[in-house]
């Protein structure tokens, strides 16, 4: 007698979500949550998500519902694929059909406004009892759902747990390793963003190739430098979640938050840049969130501070890696200075 199938839901029909859940779909039962009730008509009747990825195909075997009741009751796996700062308030409406104790995975790269929280932590409040965890990587939505190679960390605070998701969503070319990790993963997934706004400055400004190399490789510093003192570990962060999301962030002209620190670099004002946007660029909103989390641990970053005097102090963008280029450097590994 062979066993039932998980069922699993993805909350969410932006680009990634949609993208994990026709990875899903295509090994076990598959329900997409969208907003839209007239995205979820198309994706049932076409296999496509004419928003987010118009001109590609989905599984055939994804169902789609704007119905979140719906969407949760039967799940056997919750995955979280809402914007930072709607996750809590969208559990929050799922929270009484949730069934007891179905694992959630987040796909979210960013951190809660005010509470400063990683995105497990925001689920263990509203879901408490649920195990709760992230999948991550270097994974540009486009090229995953045309089927081009590539690979994820998903870590689980237990590793059984993560071993049994992992064969979810781990194909012959979307390879899914495991990790206890959830903490460096986060933070990574979510600092990355925030770095790649300042290597789209360069870019946006000219600043050449080795300009880039050189933002990158301190951001990776920076990065794990925070990622251990919240409890990360230092290998997780040199690993794909860390420095392999990091390079595909600042280099990939389909990053979003990269777009942001290009088009700042050429001259345009957010706030036309954000409009004209149709997804979140996690990083706008994350880079003040992360300059408090340093402050409370005593961490210096240069970096990640330039960005937020652009984004939150309007400091022009030029300025930017003057002020950088003005701190003498430390040692390259020991060393607090940029």
């Amino acid at each position: 007698m062979s066993l039932r199938k998980p069922r699993v839901t993805v909350l969410g029909g932006g680009t990634w979500g949609t993208t994990v859940a026709s990875i899903v779909a295509r090994k076990t039962p598959a329900l997409l949550w969208v907003r839209d009730p007239d995205v979820a008509k198309a994706i049932n009747e076409t296999h496509r998500n004419p928003r987010y990825l118009a001109g590609f195909d989905l599984a055939p075997g994804l169902r789609a519902t704007a119905d979140l009741a719906e969407a949760v009751e039967d799940a056997d796996v919750l995955v979280a694929g809402v914007p930072s700062q709607y996750l809590r308030g969208v559990l929050a409406r799922a929270a009484d059909h949730v069934r007891p104790f179905v694992p959630v995975v987040s796909l979210v790269k960013g951190l809660e406004q005010g509470s400063r929280k990683r995105m497990t932590e925001v689920i263990g409040e509203v879901l408490p009892g649920h195990p709760a965890g992230v999948l991550s990587g270097p994974n540009i939505a486009r090229e995953v759902v045309q089927g081009y190679s590539a690979a994820a960390t998903l870590a689980m605070p237990d590793h059984r747990t993560a071993q049994t998701l992992q064969g979810l969503v781990h194909t012959s070319r979307y390879r899914v390793y495991t990790s206890e990790d959830v903490i460096g993963v986060e933070i990574a997934g979510a600092l990355k963003n925030v770095f790649a706004i300042a290597v789209g400055f360069g870019d946006g400004l000219g600043a050449g190739d080795n300009t880039r190399a050189m933002v990158i490789t301190r951001s990776l510093h920076e990065l794990s430098r925070l990622g251990v003192a919240m409890g990360g570990r230092a290998e997780t962060l040199s690993g794909l979640a860390g420095m392999g999301d990091l390079l595909v962030t600042c280099i990939s002209p389909h990053s979003r938050n990269r777009h942001v620190g290009f088009e700042l670099g050429r001259g345009k004002p957010l706030e036309e840049i954000l409009a004209a946007m149709n997804q979140v660029a996690e990083g706008v909103r994350t880079t003040a969130v992360v300059m408090r989390l340093a402050a409370e641990r005593g961490i210096e970053m240069p970096i990640v501070r330039e960005v937020d005097a652009v984004l939150n102090h309007r400091q022009p963008v030029e300025e930017t890696y003057r002020g950088l280029l003005r701190v003498t450097p430390g040692h390259e590994v020991r060393g607090e200075a940029w």
